[in-house]
C-alpha cells in the first residue's frame, strides 16, 4: 500500500487501541494490543506519518532508533537488591528503568499527556544480544522488568534486507506478534504531502514531468545510487534557504541530497531553467492583470516542461498567498470568540487564554501534538491577546478592542478580494494563452488537488473556476462514458 493508505490503516488501530469502555477501561489490553510494524524503502515518510498521526490523535509521541541502543541503554543497567523471603535475606537483581521507558515518563509529566504513542524504527537492526529482549517487550511491552504505562502503544518500523545490510529477518515466532503493513514508494500521495509542506515548485515541477526519479534506488560498481522522498524535500527547504540568502544553487550542493549523479546533474539543469522562467514570466505582473504580448506569445509556443514549470510557479505563489489568508481566517474566528468572552468576563478572561494558550504551545512542543500551522495561528493569537491585555490595563475600553479587531477584519476581506482577483487574472492569462487547449483543465485539476487553494475557493469563490470544473468534469464524465463503451465493445466481441 502507499504511505496515505499505510497511515489510515495506523490511525484507525490506534483509535482502536485508545477506546475504551463504560468503565474506563481499555477494550484491548495493552497485552493484546499488537505491535504495528512498519516496513517500506527508506525515506518515503515512515517517521513523518507517525508525527502526523500523534498530532491529529492529539497524544504524545516518543521516537527512538533502535541502531543507536545497545542491551544496556535499552534494558536498563542491573543492580542488586536485597530481599527477604522465608525470614532469609536474598541478594536479587534488578534493572534501572530504561532510557526508552523513562523517556515516556519524563514526556508524560513535562508534557501533560496520558497516551501516546512509542515509535522504534530500525526495529529489524537490532544488536544481536537484544534481540530476545526485543521479542519479549514486543509481546509483554516489558523492557527490563519496567512496562510501557497504560495508554501507550507501539509502532515499529523498518526497512527491507536489501535496503540495510544490518537487517536481521524477524522469525515467525516474532512476525505473529506484529500488525505487519508494508508500504511502496507512490508520487501521486506524495505530492499531496508535498502541497501542504509548500516543497519548492521546481523539486515539483520536476517530479511531475521525471515522475520515475521520485524515488530511485539502483546498485552500481561504486555503491548504492538512490534518490528518495525524504532526500527532495530536505534538498527544497535548503533550496529555499539558499535563495532567501543569495547563495548559489548549483549540482554540487543537488548532489548532496539526490545520491545518484544522473537525476542529481538533470535537475540541476532543470533548476537552471526554472529559474530562467520565473525571472522571465513576471508571476506578479500576470497575476496582476498586466500581461505583455510577449509573454502570451511564449506561453503558448512554449514546450511541455516549460509549460508544467510556469504552472508550478503559479500554483507555488497562490498557494502561499491563499495559505496565509486561511490562517488569517481561523486566528480572528477564534479572536471573536475570545472578545466576546472579554466583553462580559472582563481583562480576566484574557489573563486565562493567554496562560492556556502559552501552556498550549508548549506542551504541543513537546508531545508533538500541535501542527506547525497551528503553531504560528496559536503564537500570533496569544500576542494579541498580550497586547489587548496591556490595553485595557493602560486604561483603554473594550471598544478600542472591538476597533482593532475590526480593522483585521478589513484587512482580511481586501486580502481575499485580492486574492479572487488574483484567480480571475491567472484564469484569463490561460483563456487568452491556451484557448481550447488541455492546460486549463489542468489548472483547475491542480487548483483542486492543493488543499489552501481549493479552501479558499470554496469559501471565497472563483466564477472562472467553478466554469471550467464544469468543463473538466464533463470531460471526465466524457472519458469515462468512452471507457465504458470501449468496454462493452470488447465484451461484444
Amino acid at each position: 500500500m502507499n504511505i496515505k493508505e499505510a497511515k489510515e490503516q495506523i490511525k484507525y488501530a490506534l483509535m482502536a487501541y485508545f477506546s475504551k469502555n463504560e468503565y474506563g477501561n481499555y477494550k484491548i489490553p495493552l497485552k493484546k494490543q499488537r505491535p504495528i510494524f512498519l516496513l517500506g524503502a527508506p525515506g518515503i515518510g515512515k517517521t513523518a506519518i507517525m508525527e502526523q498521526i500523534a498530532q491529529e490523535l492529539g497524544v504524545g509521541l516518543v521516537s527512538y532508533s533502535m541502531t543507536h541502543h545497545t542491551r544496556q541503554s535499552a534494558l536498563g543497567l542491573p543492580k542488586i537488591l536485597k530481599k527477604t523471603y522465608q525470614e532469609e535475606e536474598f541478594e536479587v537483581s534488578r534493572y534501572t528503568m530504561s532510557e526508552i521507558i523513562s523517556s515516556i515518563y519524563e514526556l508524560m509529566e513535562k508534557a501533560g499527556v496520558k497516551e501516546g504513542i512509542l515509535f522504534l524504527d530500525e526495529i529489524n537492526c537490532v544488536s544481536e544480544t537484544l534481540a530476545p529482549s526485543m521479542l519479549l517487550f514486543l509481546q509483554y511491552k516489558i523492557f527490563g522488568g519496567h512496562k510501557i504505562p497504560d495508554g501507550w502503544t507501539i509502532v515499529t518500523a523498518g526497512n527491507p534486507p536489501e535496503y540495510n545490510k544490518s537487517v536481521r529477518e524477524f522469525d515467525v515466532v516474532t512476525m505473529d506478534r506484529l500488525k505487519k503493513i508494508t508500504v511502496e514508494p507512490d508520487y501521486s500521495v506524495w505530492k499531496e504531502y508535498a502541497y501542504h509542506q509548500h516543497i519548492h515548485p521546481a523539486v515539483m515541477t520536476y517530479l511531475d514531468i521525471k515522475k520515475d526519479c521520485f524515488y530511485h534506488m539502483e546498485s552500481s560498481i561504486d555503491g548504492k545510487r538512490f534518490v528518495t522522498p525524504r532526500g527532495w524535500e530536505d534538498l527544497s527547504q535548503m533550496i529555499k534557504l539558499f535563495e532567501e540568502l543569495a547563495l548559489p544553487v548549483d549540482e554540487k550542493l543537488i548532489a548532496q541530497y539526490l545520491q545518484d549523479g544522473k537525476i542529481a546533474k538533470d535537475f540541476a539543469a532543470y533548476y537552471d531553467l526554472f529559474s530562467k522562467y520565473q525571472s522571465d514570466y513576471q508571476i506578479d505582473e500576470i497575476l496582476s492583470g498586466n500581461i505583455s504580448d510577449e509573454i502570451k506569445t511564449r506561453a503558448g509556443k512554449a514546450r511541455f516542461d516549460e509549460k508544467v514549470a510556469l504552472l508550478g510557479l503559479f500554483l507555488d505563489k497562490m498557494a502561499r498567498e491563499t495559505k496565509e489568508l486561511l490562517n488569517m481566517q481561523k486566528m480572528l474566528l477564534q479572536l471573536l470568540d475570545i472578545l466576546k468572552e472579554v466583553k462580559t468576563g472582563g481583562i480576566a478572561i484574557l489573563e486565562k487564554r493567554i496562560s492556556g494558550f502559552n501552556k498550549l504551545l508548549q506542551t504541543g512542543r513537546q508531545a508533538k501534538t500541535l501542527f506547525e500551522n497551528d503553531f504560528q495561528i496559536y503564537s500570533e493569537l496569544s500576542s494579541i491577546l498580550l497586547c489587548y491585555q496591556t490595553m485595557l490595563e493602560s486604561g483603554d475600553s473594550f471598544d478600542t478592542l472591538k476597533e482593532n479587531f475590526n480593522d483585521k477584519l478589513k484587512i482580511l476581506k481586501s486580502e481575499a478580494s485580492q486574492i479572487k482577483e488574483h484567480f480571475t487574472h491567472l484564469f484569463e492569462f490561460y483563456e487568452i494563452t491556451y484557448a481550447g487547449g488541455q492546460e486549463i483543465l489542468l489548472l483547475v485539476t491542480e487548483l483542486t488537488v492543493n488543499e489552501y487553494t481549493s479552501a479558499f475557493i470554496s469559501q471565497f469563490g472563483c466564477e472562472k473556476y467553478f466554469e471550467h470544473n464544469r468543463e473538466l468534469l464533463f470531460h471526465e464524465r466524457n472519458k469515462e462514458i468512452i471507457e465504458k463503451l470501449d468496454l462493452l465493445e470488447f465484451e461484444t466481441v
